[in-house]
């Protein structure tokens, strides 16, 4: 089992260093996601023939798995932007806000009612980034721009928990990374006029951006998730995201260790306010979902 907690934690840093790996290569955050879904499909539709499972699902599902990949896109080019356009450090601050994005989407997807602790939670992560906000005023566009992405995020997430009933994960991975290339190819020469300032489309790769590519592709995506995968089956889903609301932290980390990033006091304080209420958050799930089986339990004695 300690080897199996261990090896969740490098996983979750894995994640964590998916930034460094953003503000390191070269590309723009549009064509790094490109090379990143498609590098990443071929990987896992290796898999699965490796693996010998079926890739084939029904036309209906085809379309909505393609449909949750382009939100995917959209998130991973938004989370990449926002690193360029702030440190990575703030970028990270602001993808902390997954579980208040989560907590407002999933009664309205789900229609499931509201938690009033989530509530609560959501106000301690305004508070947190008020403070962050007012403490790096300078950065605030890469901030608001790391909120919507951690918004897209929740948003795919929530749509997914209708999908794995379904299918299985790596099956529902390869169509979302396949929809989220095909929207992006779909995209780019609209981009590629509108939107690079006359400086046309930058796929090519130059220096160290291949093997960067491959590990962010290969390692943080395909590898990580084929081994989280394998982890849930042998460890519960509370120590799994519980765990996984630390890839801030590491990545914060990171980010201190190869770009020496130093922040301002308020950051820390308001950070350290967000990740309380994330690393909070699976604690007081799991407290109301105990709380909610002890009534039906002492029916079935009665």
């Amino acid at each position: 089992m300690l080897k199996d907690y261990l090896r969740l934690h490098f996983i979750v840093l894995l994640w964590g260093f998916t930034a460094i790996l953003g503000k390191l290569i070269s590309l723009p955050p549009v064509e790094l996601v490109f090379w990143r879904t498609l590098l990443a499909s071929v990987g896992l539709l290796g898999l699965l023939l490796m693996r010998r499972q079926s890739w084939q699902v029904g036309l209906a599902d085809a379309a909505r798995l393609l449909g949750v990949g382009a939100l995917v896109a959209a998130h991973w080019i938004t989370f990449f932007l926002a690193a360029r356009l702030s440190s990575v450090s703030v970028c990270l601050a602001g993808m902390a806000t997954l579980a208040l994005w989560t907590s407002l989407l999933e009664p309205l997807v789900l229609w499931r009612p509201v938690r009033f602790y989530e509530v609560g939670l959501g106000l301690l992560t305004m508070v947190g980034l008020y403070i962050v906000s007012q403490a790096e005023l300078n950065q605030l566009l890469g901030l608001s721009v790391a909120i919507v992405s951690a918004g897209l995020s929740a948003l795919f997430s929530v749509l997914n928990s209708k999908f794995v009933k379904r299918h299985t994960p790596t099956r529902l991975t390869f169509y979302e990374m396949t929809g989220a290339c095909l929207s992006i190819m779909l995209f780019l020469p609209f981009y590629g006029r509108y939107f690079t300032n006359g400086t046309g489309l930058q796929l090519a790769l130059h220096g160290n951006d291949w093997w960067l590519l491959l590990v962010l592709a290969g390692v943080c995506t395909v590898y990580a998730f084929s081994a989280s995968v394998e982890l849930m089956k042998r460890i519960s889903a509370f120590v799994v995201n519980l765990t996984i609301n630390l890839e801030p932290v590491y990545g914060i980390l990171l980010a201190v260790y190869f770009f020496q990033e130093k922040m301002s006091p308020g950051f820390y304080v308001g950070t350290a306010i967000i990740l309380f209420s994330v690393l909070i958050h699976p604690v007081l799930d799991q407290w109301n979902k105990r709380r909610q089986r002890q009534p039906a339990a002492a029916e079935v004695l009665v």
